[in-house]
C-alpha cells in the first residue's frame, strides 16, 4: 500500500486464489475442470471491476515494488490453503492456535521495532473492540476457515476467497454509506456469479 494504489495492491492480493487453483492439479492432485476455470476467470474479472483499479489506472513503472509485495502477499496466502489441505491429521482449532501465534511471535518485534507505541491511546472502549476483532473476527473466522478445507477442494476454498472483498464493499455500503460505482456493482455480481456456478453440480 506504501508503493501503489489500494486498488492495484488488493488486486495483485486476490491473485492468491488463481495460484490455488493453478497448483492444485500438481501439489493436491486435484482436477480442474472446465467450467471450474471459466468460473475462476469470471470471478477474476469481476475482482478487477471491485478492485476500483479501472478508476484508478495501474499506475506507472516507479509502482512496481508494490505490485511485487502484493504478489508476494499472495503466493504466501496461497501457501497457506495448499499446506492446509496437507494437514489432514491436526484438528482445526490446533492449527488457528499454532498459525495465529506463530503470526503474533513475528508481529510483536516488528511492531515494537517499526511502530511509534507513544502516539497509541489505550481506552476501554478501544481495549474491548481489539479484544472482539481478536475472539470473534479472527480467531472464530480462522477456526471456521481451517475447519472448512477439510471438506472441501483447494479450488473451491480458493474462489471462496473472492466473496470476501465483495463482502467488505457491499457492508460498506450499508452500513457506512459509502458509495457503490457501477463497476463495483457488476464486478460483485460476476464474482458471486462465478463462485455460485463453480460449486453447482455438473449436470445443472
Amino acid at each position: 500500500y506504501r508503493y501503489t494504489s489500494v486498488a492495484v495492491a488488493t488486486l495483485c492480493y486476490y491473485m492468491a486464489p488463481i495460484f490455488v487453483i493453478l497448483a492444485s492439479p500438481v501439489l493436491l492432485r486435484e482436477r480442474l475442470t472446465r467450467k471450474k476455470a471459466v468460473c475462476v476467470l469470471v470471478a477474476l474479472v469481476g475482482m478487477v471491476f471491485v478492485s476500483g483499479v479501472l478508476d484508478s489506472g495501474v499506475g506507472s513503472l516507479a509502482e512496481m515494488r508494490g505490485v511485487l509485495l502484493g504478489l508476494g502477499a499472495a503466493v504466501l496466502y496461497a501457501s497457506v490453503i495448499l499446506i492446509n489441505k496437507r494437514l489432514t491429521d491436526v484438528p482445526s482449532q490446533d492449527r488457528t492456535i499454532m498459525q495465529l501465534g506463530a503470526a503474533g511471535i513475528v508481529l510483536i518485534p516488528y511492531t515494537l521495532l517499526t511502530e511509534n507505541l507513544a502516539a497509541v491511546s489505550v481506552t476501554p472502549v478501544g481495549i474491548i473492540m481489539l479484544a472482539i476483532v481478536c475472539v470473534v473476527h479472527t480467531g472464530v473466522a480462522y477456526a471456521l476457515y481451517f475447519g472448512s478445507m477439510k471438506d472441501l477442494k483447494a479450488q473451491t476454498v480458493a474462489l471462496l476467497s473472492y466473496i470476501d472483498p465483495v463482502v467488505a464493499i457491499i457492508l460498506s455500503a450499508l452500513l457506512l454509506g459509502e458509495s457503490m460505482s457501477v463497476w463495483a456493482i457488476m464486478g460483485a455480481a460476476l464474482v458471486l456469479g462465478g463462485t455460485l456456478v463453480s460449486e453447482l453440480p455438473d449436470n445443472k
